[in-house]
């Protein structure tokens, strides 16, 4: 989650008074080539405050001034907080549950929604949105192979320089425990309920998910 925060800057950027800010957003929104809803829509549809989605709009901005963030520039950004591994792919998977539309582009409405989710949500819906994110073909259920390419992406983003060593069949080896303690009727598939299930009555299971959304 550090990650994501950390993507757009001037979240830390200091406060002004409500009045310029309001004037400030509304010449903003007119100079983009997407203009997001109104902040009071956003507002009831996420856990954030009026003044605190003008603070993230204006650091949303900040490093997308067309409004919109491509896949492209959302791996370049993502990829300055991991300099030590590889963290491409799964930017790649990270911008598709973003784009939940699939339009091939993320706009500052879909961001706020799904950080709205991960710092503010509750566990039932963060589970909801991890589960959608492993689920990279949007078929409604999890697969191994989809369960390893999401794992196998967040330890080659890791790098190297992890501690202690990573073998290289870490990967296999976490999701072949995982997998098997999900797929509590073994047809070799995962569906939400048994993802949620899983995720509440395991312990290291719920412990392992909270590490991997650090890296969000």
């Amino acid at each position: 989650m550090g990650a994501v925060m950390g993507t757009f800057s001037s979240l830390q950027t200091k406060q002004r008074r409500p009045s310029k800010d309001k004037i400030e957003d509304e010449l903003e929104m007119t100079m983009v080539c997407h203009r997001p809803e109104g902040l009071e829509q956003l507002e009831a549809q996420t856990n954030f405050t009026k003044r605190e989605l003008q603070v993230l709009y204006r650091g949303f901005k900040n490093e997308c001034p067309s409004g919109v963030v491509n896949e492209e520039t959302f791996k370049q950004i993502y990829a300055q907080f991991f300099p030590h591994g590889d963290a491409s792919m799964y930017a790649h998977y990270l911008f598709h549950a973003f784009d939940t539309t699939q339009t091939g582009s993320v706009k500052f409405e879909d961001f706020v929604t799904a950080l709205s989710i991960l710092l503010r949500g509750t566990v039932h819906e963060k589970l909801r949105w991890t589960f959608n994110l492993y689920d990279i073909n949007k078929d409604g259920y999890i697969n191994k192979e989809e369960m390893m390419d999401i794992v196998k992406a967040i330890y080659d983003m890791m790098g190297k320089y992890t501690y202690p060593v990573l073998r290289e069949d870490t990967p296999r080896q976490h999701v072949d425990v995982f997998f098997q303690k999900m797929d509590k009727n073994k047809d070799g598939i995962v569906t939400l309920d048994e993802f949620l299930e899983s995720c509440q009555e395991d312990d290291n299971i719920m412990r392992s998910l909270q590490l991997f959304q650090n890296v969000m």
